[in-house]
This record gives C-alpha cells, structure tokens and sequence, in this order.
C-alpha cells in the first residue's frame, strides 16, 4: 500500500474501510514501522491538497463516532457521492452495513475472525 500511495496522485483519495484492524488491535497491540509508514504517507498527501476521505468498515468501526469530523486532515464521512470525469455518479460506502451477520449477529463475525486468525496460525 506504501508503495502505491507514493507512486499515485489523486484529487481525492477514498480509504474504504478496515484500513486499521481494530479487532485485531483490541485482542493483542501490534503496530510496526510499516503500518505508521502508510498512515505517514496518507497524512502528508492530505497536507499536500489531496482529499483524503476515510470511510470506516466494521474492523474499524469506533471510527463511526466521528463522522462529519476531521481527523488530521482526513475528513470521516459514512458515505460519499462521488462524481466521475465523464459525469457519473458513484456511492461510496464500506458494505459492511449491508451484511446480514454484521448487522444482526455481529458475535458470529467475531468468531469468524478469531477461526480465520486460529486458521493462519495453524498454517504458519
């Protein structure tokens, strides 16, 4: 992700979501250099006059409390219009609300993700 950040420029750049994986972080802190490489990165565009609009996904979901805020030059917003070159109207959103587990068995896309971490683990 650094790589691609450093090579492309954009008027707008949308972060769709599970960008930080909050329920990875709530069961064990990990954050290496890398990962505050990309967040440097994202910041330093939105400095240089790109839009950088965050759309929190369901990994990310406590940044829900701050929609319609910015944070450090990135503005959080639940959904986006945004308008294409040729005219076209795009919604951007993360999806997660549309999830039938999400929205009404939440616990079961926890242990979804703790057998999917349980799974690689193994693997290693």
């Amino acid at each position: 992700m650094l790589e691609f950040l450093r090579q492309t420029d954009s008027e707008t750049l949308y972060l769709v979501g599970d960008i930080v994986d909050g329920w990875r972080l709530k069961c064990s802190w990990y954050w290496n250099q890398s990962q505050n490489d990309v967040i440097q990165e994202i910041l330093r565009k939105a400095r240089k006059g790109t839009e950088v609009v965050y759309v929190p996904g369901n990994h990310d979901e406590a940044l829900r409390e701050y929609v319609d805020m910015h944070l450090g030059g990135v503005a959080v917003k639940r959904e986006v219009i945004h308008q294409t070159a040729g005219g076209r109207s795009l919604l951007i959103i993360h999806g997660d609300e549309y999830d039938g587990v999400m929205a009404y068995a939440k616990w079961l896309a926890l242990l979804g993700d703790h057998a999917y971490s349980f799974a690689l683990a193994l693997n290693n």
